[in-house]
């Protein structure tokens, strides 16, 4: 018998008592509160995790397509039931943050983990799930640096948040100086070709 040795990751939105799937309603985080950080041990291989969304993303892009993501409006609407405006107090003081997220839309079929071509492209080489930021990975967790536009109460409005209407927030971190790259920066061609017009597409090329 094959041994278990990773246990999926757990992220859900707890509904409130409507029934709704962006709410977290107040008696439903307390019932929750302790299984926040919660690790049990799964066939004696990896401890599964459980955590509770922060917020959720608001953004002008509800369908998941790679390109042109710059010329979207989004927003970070922090949950209500468990936090106030004071949450996101300094952040303005920052040019940018760090948005941790869920990708709740991926298939959980179509998760892979040894290697592919990306985006399933023959011409690029076949890199290990680890090697390349492609949705369909294990536990789906998506990492962006956005520029603050502003903080207006729970809302933290960003550019260049590459993460769907109602997608599930994880963690908000300003950006230090110091936590990025030191020494040289180096990738291969093919992430250059593949991230052509990701952020904003170049005139006279297809959306």
């Amino acid at each position: 018998m094959r041994r278990r040795l990773w246990a999926p990751f757990a992220c859900r939105a707890v509904p409130d008592r409507t029934g709704t799937r962006h709410g977290l309603h107040r008696a439903a985080i307390s019932d929750y509160a302790m299984a926040k950080q919660s690790a049990q041990r799964v066939d004696g291989g990896m401890n599964s995790i459980t955590l509770i969304p922060i917020g959720t993303v608001r953004s002008t892009r509800s369908a998941a397509a790679d390109g042109n993501w710059d010329t979207e409006r989004a927003a970070i609407e922090l949950d209500p039931a468990q936090f106030t405006p004071e949450a996101l107090s300094g952040l303005q003081d920052f040019f940018h943050a760090e948005i941790l997220f869920y990708m709740d839309k991926v298939n959980p079929a179509k998760v892979e983990k040894t290697a592919r071509h990306p985006r399933n492209n023959a011409s690029w080489p076949k890199a290990g799930i680890f090697a390349q930021r492609g949705k369909n990975r294990p536990n789906q967790t998506g990492a962006t640096i956005c520029r603050i536009v502003r903080v207006e109460g729970v809302k933290l409005f960003v550019e260049g948040l590459d993460a769907i209407d109602g997608t599930p927030v994880l963690d908000i971190k300003p950006w230090f100086t110091e936590f990025g790259p030191r020494g040289s920066v180096f990738q291969p061609q093919w992430v250059s070709e593949l991230m052509r017009g990701y952020w904003r597409l170049e005139a006279g090329e297809p959306a």
